[in-house]
């Protein structure tokens, strides 16, 4: 009978060591899960940004010289003029004021092919922090968009 108290004895503490892990695990499960979510609305909203910019820029595009003296592809999209879609996707950002919602914005714009494609780029401050982890995390999405005949 003494055998089973000295034993009751040393494990004494075992518990408490096992409840304090598993709470730095279930915290550390946390932020990774809050972070992710920061991370896919974010790129949710610069997907959403990336294609008004494309087709503000597909539509600005197909109004120039190129459309009129070029006019479609083989493909039947609509030859753009590269100024005129760059100058449009610049000014669809300003006009929605997407620099102010996410600060760092950046973008590129490439016309080829008779479409225009617009990759956005911000850096995300994570709600989470684990320590020894990022601090901020770069989020990329990018839109497309052609203005087809018919």
């Amino acid at each position: 009978m003494r055998q089973c108290a000295a034993r009751r004895d040393d494990q004494r503490g075992q518990t408490t060591l096992m409840i304090v892990g598993f709470a730095g695990v279930l915290f550390m499960l946390l932020a990774v899960v809050v972070d992710a979510s920061a991370a896919y609305l974010q790129r949710q909203g610069l997907a959403t940004i990336a294609d008004g910019a494309a087709l503000a820029g597909a539509d600005a595009g197909a109004t120039g010289e190129e459309v009129y003296e070029g006019g479609f592809a083989d493909d039947g999209r609509a030859r753009q003029g590269t100024e005129a879609a760059e100058a449009a996707v610049a000014a669809y950002l300003v006009d929605i004021d997407a620099h102010r919602r996410y600060p760092g914005l950046t973008f590129t714009t490439r016309v080829a092919d008779g479409s225009v494609e617009v990759l956005v780029s911000a850096p995300l401050d994570l709600p989470l922090k684990l320590p020894g982890g990022p601090g901020d995390a770069p989020v990329t999405a990018s839109g497309s968009a052609a203005l087809q005949l018919g």
